[in-house]
């Protein structure tokens, strides 16, 4: 069951279901007040980088030393999210491919 949509860069409908953003605040709390923000990283983010498995990762810069990162994927009719978290850890993130770029 979906909770709400947003829409990607790529002008796709992304799904959040209730099951996801049960796992997201399960297993990352301090995001439970905050999925408006979550759905803006994918509809506005700073960058979004290739993952290894055809996801999407969206990341967006919510202070000077940590990020906001949301994994979807995108297919050629609607696309979801499969999780999202916060990090301060964005060495690893910045060897995927980068596929867009807010500042360029």
């Amino acid at each position: 069951m979906d909770i709400t949509t947003t829409i990607s860069k790529n002008k796709v409908k992304i799904r959040l279901t209730a099951e996801r953003w049960k796992h997201i605040v399960l297993m990352h709390p301090s995001l439970i007040d905050r999925q408006k923000q979550v759905l803006a990283t994918i509809k506005n983010p700073d960058y979004i980088f290739r993952g290894g498995a055809g996801e999407l990762l969206a990341v967006k810069k919510i202070s000077q030393r940590s990020c906001l990162v949301i994994i979807y994927k995108e297919t050629e009719t609607d696309g979801f999210i499969i999780t999202a978290y916060e990090t301060t850890d964005t060495h690893w993130l910045f060897k995927k491919e980068l596929i867009w770029n807010k500042h360029l």
